[in-house]
């Protein structure tokens, strides 16, 4: 008899076990991803990734050949995220460490087994800095995306700066912005160039923007909240505009005293106008705030006539 895999109504996936084998393979394809950006672009004409794994570049550049990049990926990442297990979590970790891992693989493989020439320039770029550094920022940044969205982390760097960046009094970006900046700068009094770590700060913002774009879309959703004397009005008509879902909760007015309802709902960047506008037609009155939110979760319609 075959057996079949019952689905929760709410999150509708079948068991634990195929959740974490397709959460496995998600990462393995971040990893190789990531692996690839570095690796074929990045590596060969000595730029610089940032955080932990800028640092295994720089470490490798500096050593003698035995020493990897693969084995200053592990040796420098696993140990940060095992330190980090309290605070992130078991599976957090794990993830990590797998993830690591098979960006440290991909990284062996494409340096020592695959036929592939990465030792003094790029397979696709060349020598060309501009390009590799570019396209080595956007490919490594879509593999640390991936990692993100699928519940782990490919870089220790931001478990450090979980761990310490409080206890020394600075946002945990303030403290991942000034490693990689004591990173190219360590890198480029070493290097007694400063072309190469200036080239690697084009990769990491162009690493950072794709990991934004991964992690929350191109099209972030808006969030629109309306204060309004005429509720009834202005929901009928976003209701007949949108056929989108409406909440409406109580307020009061601090110095008139005066009861007010919120309305609030979500839209698109491109319904924004219409919204404006259907709102000021049926309130003149009406305070509207619109602020950008990075997820929408739930339905996004619903049946006229429904709360």
């Amino acid at each position: 008899m075959k057996k079949e895999c019952k689905y929760s109504k709410i999150n509708k996936r079948c068991s634990p076990a195929v959740d974490i084998i397709i959460n496995l393979l998600q990462l393995t394809v971040a990893g190789l991803i990531n692996a690839v950006g570095i690796t074929m672009f990045l590596s060969p004409v000595k730029l610089y990734d940032s955080g932990i794994s800028g640092t295994s570049m720089l470490l490798n550049y500096l050593t003698p050949d035995w020493f990897t990049l693969s084995l200053f990926l592990l040796v420098l990442n696993i140990p940060l995220f095992a330190y980090g297990y309290k605070k992130q979590g078991k599976r957090f970790t794990l993830l990590s460490i797998y993830t690591v891992a098979i960006y440290s693989l991909g990284s062996f493989l494409i340096n020592e087994v695959f036929p592939i020439n990465v030792a003094t320039s790029s397979p696709f770029a060349g020598n060309d800095l501009l390009l590799c550094a570019i396209f080595g920022g956007i490919i490594s940044g879509v593999g640390s995306g991936l990692t993100i969205r699928y519940g782990a982390a490919i870089d220790g760097v931001e478990v450090m700066a979980v761990i310490f960046a409080k206890k020394i009094g600075i946002s945990v970006g303030t403290f991942v912005m000034s490693y990689n900046v004591i990173l190219y700068t360590v890198a480029g009094f070493l290097s007694e160039s400063w072309a190469l770590p200036l080239y690697s700060i084009i990769t990491y913002m162009a690493g950072l923007k794709t990991i934004d774009f991964i992690v929350e879309g191109l099209d972030k959703a808006k969030a629109v909240m309306i204060i309004s004397s005429h509720p009834e009005e202005v929901c009928a008509a976003l209701s007949e505009g949108f056929g989108s879902g409406i909440t409406v909760y109580d307020a009061k007015g601090y110095y008139s005293g005066q009861s007010k309802k919120i309305v609030y709902f979500v839209v698109n960047r491109f319904q924004i106008a219409k919204a404006k506008k259907l709102v000021l037609e049926s309130d003149p009155t009406a305070f509207i705030s619109i602020t950008e939110t990075s997820e929408v979760l739930g339905l996004k319609k619903i049946k006229k006539g429904r709360s």
